[in-house]
C-alpha cells in the first residue's frame, strides 16, 4: 500500500533566459557585413498540472527540486538560440500552493487545471538588434534574464461534498463502501484509517462525492495525533455526515464522542458552521435503541437517522437527506489566490545618494538589474519600471527627496522621476 504524503516543502527554479550573441557576418568578398549575433533563447517555465489519477504528494518525498532548462545563448548568422523546455509538475486535484510567508499562491482545484508557477527568463538581445544609422557595429548584447528558486508548499486538500467524521473505529469506511463502490481497507482494529478514502453517491440521477475523512481524537485541533492533517481534508467538503457508535461497542458514550468532535470542529477554523448529519451507526447492537432515544432528547434538532453498515439497513432514508440537503447547498469554491511576482530580480544591495541635483542609485543590484533591460524594447522599459517600483526603488528615492521632475542616475543611464 502506497504511503499517504498531503504536505510536502519542494524548491523549484524557472531557466535563465539564453544571452544574446556579438557578432559580425564574416564571407568572403564581404567586407564590413555588419552584425548577426542572434537573440538568446527564452528559459522554460515551471507549470503546475492537476491531475486526476493523483492521490497523494508521495513524489515529492523522493524529489523535492524542480528546475526547469535553460534557454541557450544566441549564435551568428542571426541564429536565436532553442528556448528551454517547458517543466510540468504534475500534482493531485485539491492541492494548494503556499508561499514562504504561507498565501495561497495556486489552488489546483479541477482536473486538467493548468497553472505557470514561474515564468522563464527572456532571453537577451543579440547585437544585430543594436544596430542603427549612426551605430553600425554595436559590440555589445544583452544577456538573458537570471531567475531565481523559490520556496513552496504543497498541501493536499481532499475535495468532495460530503464528508464522513467522526472518532476511529465508529464504521466510517464500511458506510462508505455500502453507499458508494469505494473499497476502502476495513478491519476491527482501534486505530484510524490514515488515508482520505473518496467514493461517489448516485441518488435519484443526482451524484455526489463522498469521503471517509480518518478519524480525530481529541485534542486534534492543537495537533494531537494527525489532527492538523485531518482537519484539513475536512475544509472543502459541503456537507458532513457526523458517524456515531450508537451502541457504545468501543466502550464510549455517543454523545460524548458527539460533542468531543465537534468542539475539534469548532476549534478549527469555522468547521462547526457546516451543515451537519448524524448518522447512527450499529444500531444492530444492543443499547443503540436506548442511546438514540437519549440522543434526541438531548438534542431534539439535529436531524439524526439509524442505520447498521453491518446489515446495511437504514441508509436509503439517509442518502435521501443528504442529496435533498447538497441541493440547497452553493458548491464548493476555490480559495482565494495572491499574485505571485517571480520575475522581480534581488535588489537588496544599492544605495541612494544625492549629488547635486541628481539622485544616484548604485550597487551590486543595480549593475545586474541594468545587465538584463533592453532599453530599445518598450515591453523591457516597463517591466524595468515596475520592477522599481515593486522592489522599493521608488519608495527609496521618495524617502531621499526626489520628486516629481527630478533627475535620477542608475549606471550611465539617466530619467526624470515620476512619483
Amino acid at each position: 500500500m502506497a504511503l499517504f504524503v498531503d504536505k510536502a516543502p519542494f524548491t523549484a527554479k524557472a531557466g535563465n533566459g539564453g544571452n544574446g550573441c556579438v557578432s559580425f557576418h564574416r564571407e568572403k568578398f564581404v567586407i564590413n557585413g555588419g552584425p548577426d549575433g542572434g537573440d538568446g533563447g527564452n528559459g522554460g517555465s515551471v507549470i503546475l498540472l492537476a491531475d486526476g489519477n493523483m492521490h497523494t504528494l508521495l513524489d515529492f518525498r523522493f524529489r523535492a527540486k524542480y528546475f526547469a532548462p535553460n534557454g541557450e545563448d544566441g549564435k551568428a548568422g542571426r541564429s536565436s538560440g532553442k528556448a528551454g523546455e517547458d517543466l510540468v509538475i504534475k500534482v493531485p486535484v485539491g492541492t494548494l500552493v503556499r508561499g514562504e510567508n504561507d498565501q495561497v499562491i495556486a489552488d489546483m482545484f479541477e482536473a486538467g487545471q493548468r497553472r505557470v508557477l514561474l515564468h522563464g527568463g527572456r532571453g537577451g538581445w543579440g547585437n544585430a538588434h543594436f544596430a542603427t544609422p549612426t551605430r553600425q557595429a554595436p559590440n555589445f548584447a544583452k544577456p538573458g534574464i537570471q531567475t531565481q528558486a523559490f520556496k513552496f508548499t504543497l498541501e493536499l486538500q481532499t475535495i468532495a461534498d460530503v464528508g464522513l467524521v467522526g472518532f476511529p473505529n465508529v464504521g466510517k469506511s464500511t458506510i462508505l463502501s455500502v453507499v458508494t463502490r469505494a473499497q476502502p481497507k476495513i478491519a476491527n482494529y482501534h486505530f484510524t484509517t490514515l488515508t482520505p478514502n473518496l467514493g461517489i453517491v448516485r441518488r435519484h440521477g443526482q451524484d455526489f462525492v463522498m469521503a471517509d475523512i480518518p478519524g480525530l481524537v481529541e485534542g486534534a485541533a492543537d495537533g494531537a495525533g494527525l489532527g492538523h492533517d485531518f482537519l484539513r481534508h475536512v475544509e472543502r467538503t459541503r456537507l458532513l455526515i457526523h458517524v456515531l457508535d450508537m451502541a457504545g461497542s468501543e466502550g464510549r458514550d455517543p454523545l460524548e464522542d458527539y460533542e468531543a468532535i465537534n468542539l475539534e470542529l469548532a476549534r478549527y477554523g469555522d468547521l462547526q458552521k457546516r451543515p451537519q448529519i448524524v448518522a447512527a451507526n450499529k444500531m444492530d447492537l444492543p443499547d443503540g435503541a436506548d442511546n438514540l432515544n437519549r440522543f434526541r432528547e438531548k438534542y431534539p434538532d439535529v436531524p439524526v437517522f439509524a442505520v447498521s453498515a453491518a446489515t446495511r439497513a437504514g441508509f436509503d432514508a439517509l442518502m435521501d437527506a443528504v442529496a435533498a440537503e447538497l441541493a440547497k447547498l452553493p458548491p464548493v469554491t476555490p480559495y482565494a489566490q495572491e499574485e505571485f511576482l517571480d520575475d522581480l530580480p534581488d535588489l537588496s544591495g544599492y544605495t541612494v545618494r544625492r549629488e547635486g541635483s541628481v539622485y544616484v542609485v548604485e550597487g551590486s543590484a543595480m549593475t545586474r538589474l541594468m545587465n538584463s533591460v533592453n532599453f530599445d524594447d518598450t515591453d523591457s522599459m516597463k517591466w524595468f519600471h515596475q520592477t522599481l517600483r515593486r522592489t522599493g526603488v521608488i519608495d527609496a528615492l521618495r524617502k531621499a527627496g526626489a520628486g516629481e521632475g527630478d533627475t535620477v542616475q542608475i549606471e550611465d543611464m539617466q530619467f526624470d522621476f515620476v512619483d
